[in-house]
């Protein structure tokens, strides 16, 4: 009995060791784990209100305007051009002799009020490529051909020689014929003044999501395309940080005269078909129809396809009978003459920097 009085007393004494009561004894406090506070889930982007319909980049208002497209001296006289920076969408193309012709077409940018050109002639299949954005055709002069087709079908153009001369200019620190320029508000008043239509339907293509044209870059980071003239070679190279490509022409930045940067590209498209000439002059016939063999460049990735000119009258790009999206920015297109293969006039490389 007495040794179990002992032991009731020793476990009291224990218990009054760890607790003292009210009267200011210590107590044990229990150690509590703290539940992690969660992070919350960053809110997604809202969608943008609009977004502009030949480049699929972000607006807040809606692109309504029409588009106008430009027809671009592309001589070495008439380097570096005014303007092309703000184009939604650019084609280069074969004139006579194998120099090429850019045709810009302007809509989107509707802020630039800068100086467009040297503007030059048209051909037919200028005048249908123009006319597959629904565009105001802008030019000075035409071959015989192209002026039948703008006169017998009514086409809605401003030509500095024959039915708008006011809304051009010529810039007198050039020489003639890589001096005559317009400027977008100008050549907007010339089509209103023809009582033109200031908005039109323009055709809707397919781009990218945003988060995936943020891939990482492939291995097409530099590409020489080659049209007729061996003395010509027009080349991009990528560059990661910006997502675009720069171009240059034989080596040397194609820049922009108004702003001095250098001309760059969101997308390059490279198409081939037959092109015939005509006559002594070695004036074209460029196949805008048949379909062809075509190419795809876009953050470093290059994309063999097939272009078909749509129901629509619009030249798309196609695999496995599926239209390819473009990522969200501008477009260059090329035709090189070749109907069956683009071989002989891309060359896809890596740039020596990117193998060091």
């Amino acid at each position: 009995m007495a040794l179990a009085l002992s032991a009731l007393l020793l476990l009291l004494l224990a218990a009054g060791c760890g607790k003292k009561g009210e009267e200011g004894g210590t107590v044990e406090q229990e150690t509590e784990q703290e539940t992690p506070i969660a992070e919350p889930e960053p809110e997604p982007e809202p969608e943008p209100a609009f977004r502009a319909p030949l480049t699929g980049l972000p607006r807040d208002a809606e692109a309504k305007m029409r588009p106008v497209a430009v027809m671009i001296n592309n001589l070495a006289p008439a380097r570096p051009q005014s303007g092309l920076p703000h184009a939604d969408v650019v084609w280069e193309v074969l004139a006579e002799g194998g120099i090429t012709r850019l045709i810009a077409i302007f809509q989107s940018d509707e802020s630039y009020d800068g100086s467009v050109g040297p503007i030059r002639s048209i051909r037919p299949y200028m005048i249908e490529l123009a006319e597959s954005y629904n565009a105001v055709i802008v030019h000075a002069g035409a071959s015989d051909e192209a002026y039948g087709i703008l006169r017998r079908q009514k086409k809605e153009h401003l030509d500095e020689i024959t039915n708008a001369g006011a809304y051009f200019r010529r810039d007198r620190s050039r020489k003639a014929p890589h001096n005559l320029y317009s400027d977008l508000p100008s050549l907007r008043a010339g089509a209103e003044k023809r009582g033109y239509a200031a908005e039109a339907e323009i055709p809707a293509f397919r781009f990218l999501e945003d988060k995936v044209a943020e891939a990482p870059a492939g291995s097409a980071l530099e590409i020489d395309i080659r049209f007729q003239l061996k003395n010509y070679i027009v080349t991009y190279r990528y560059d990661a940080e910006q997502r675009r490509y720069l171009r240059f022409i034989n080596g040397e930045p194609h820049t922009d005269l108004v702003s001095g940067e250098q001309l760059t590209a969101v997308n390059l498209a490279v198409l081939g078909t037959s092109h015939k000439v005509l006559d002594d002059e070695g004036r074209l016939a460029v196949d805008l129809k048949s379909g062809g063999p075509a190419m795809l460049i876009r953050h470093g990735e290059a994309i063999e396809c097939v272009w078909e000119r749509a129901a629509d009258g619009v030249i798309r790009l196609m695999k496995d009978g599926e239209e390819l999206p473009f990522a969200p920015g501008n477009v260059y297109y090329h035709i090189v003459p070749d109907p069956r293969s683009l071989a002989d006039h891309v060359t896809i490389r890596q740039p020596e920097s990117a193998g060091a």
